[in-house]
C-alpha cells in the first residue's frame, strides 16, 4: 500500500487543505501484509472523520492501512473541520467541497474509479451523518455507506438540546443558523422519506451504534425510518460507547460488506 498526504489547493473553501490518502500497491516480497492491486482504476471508499478529529484520525487510531491492503481498495480521506459536511450559514462551503470538489480534485491526482459499483463512503459520529447525507442525496455514486454512530437523527439531537459535547448549541447556529433543519436536505429521515421511487438507485446503508452511546436513541430513530422506507439496512448494536475500540472494530465490519467487483482487482 502507498500512504500518501496530500496538501492542495480548494477553489471552494479559499484556502490550502489536505486529505490523506491509502492507494493499493502490488507487491511481491512485502512481509507481513497481503496485498491486492487493482488491473484498472482503484474502487474507492471515502472515509470521513468526526467532530474533534481531522484527516489523518483514521490512521492513528486504527489499522485502516492493513484492513484495506487485502481488498484492493484506495481510501480519501479529505479534512472539514467541525462543519458537519455541510454548506455552513456562517462559514465554509463544506457540502460542496466534499461531494463536487474533492471526487474531481483526487481523481484528477490519483486512479480512482468514478463508477458508482466501485466507490463507497462510511464516517463515524459527524462523519457517520455526512457519509450517509451524501449518500442519500446522491445515490447515484455509492454502492454502499456506512454510518458508525452516527448523528442520524441530527434534528432530534439538535432539538432535544442534550448533547454532552460542550458548545454544541453555538456550532449547530453556526452551521445551520437558527432556522430548525426539519424538513430539509440536511435532515437525514427527511431525505430518506422523500425517496419513494424504489426502482432508482439505493446504496447499501451499514449502520451501527453501541447500547451505551449517547447517539443510541437516534441511531434506533434512523433505523426505524429506514426500514419503514424500505431500504437495504444492515443494522448492528451491542455493548460499547463512543470510542475507538467500537469504531476499529466496527469498520472492519462494514469493509466484508463492500461489494467489490473481483474482475477489478488483481491478487499478489
Amino acid at each position: 500500500m502507498a500512504l500518501i498526504t496530500c496538501h492542495f489547493f480548494s477553489e471552494t473553501l479559499g484556502l490550502s487543505t489536505s486529505m490523506t490518502v491509502i492507494l493499493p500497491q502490488e507487491t511481491t516480497g512485502q512481509i507481513g501484509l497481503r496485498n491486492v492491486g487493482s488491473k484498472k482504476k482503484h474502487p474507492t471508499l471515502y472515509l470521513l472523520h468526526g467532530l474533534s478529529d481531522d484527516d489523518t484520525i483514521w490512521l492513528r487510531r486504527t489499522s485502516i492501512e492493513r484492513y484495506v491492503a487485502e481488498l484492493g481498495l484506495a481510501v480519501v480521506m479529505p479534512n472539514v473541520h467541525r462543519s458537519f459536511y455541510t454548506d455552513m450559514k456562517h462559514g465554509n462551503q463544506y457540502w460542496t467541497f466534499l461531494t463536487e470538489e474533492l471526487p474531481t480534485v483526487a481523481r484528477s491526482f490519483f486512479p480512482l474509479s468514478e463508477e458508482r459499483e466501485n466507490n463507497f463512503v462510511a464516517g463515524l459520529s459527524m462523519g457517520g451523518y455526512g457519509a450517509f447525507k451524501w449518500a442519500l442525496r446522491h445515490p447515484d455514486r455509492f454502492a454502499a455507506a456506512g454510518s458508525l454512530s452516527g448523528a442520524v437523527d441530527l434534528v432530534n439531537h439538535i432539538e432535544s438540546d442534550t448533547s454532552p459535547i460542550h458548545g454544541i448549541k453555538q456550532l449547530f447556529e453556526q452551521i445551520f443558523g437558527e432556522h430548525p433543519i426539519r424538513g430539509t436536505d440536511n435532515d437525514l429521515i427527511h431525505i430518506m422519506k422523500q425517496q419513494t421511487d424504489s426502482s432508482a438507485w439505493r446504496p447499501l446503508l451499514y449502520q451501527c451504534c453501541g447500547t451505551e452511546d449517547f447517539l443510541y436513541e437516534d441511531n434506533l430513530s434512523f433505523r426505524d425510518a429506514c426500514l419503514d422506507a424500505g431500504y437495504e439496512l444492515v443494522y448492528e448494536e451491542g455493548p460499547g460507547g463512543h470510542d475507538w475500540s467500537y469504531w476499529d472494530e466496527h469498520i472492519q465490519r462494514f469493509l466484508k460488506l463492500l461489494p467489490i467487483r473481483q474482475g477489478e482487482r488483481n491478487e499478489t
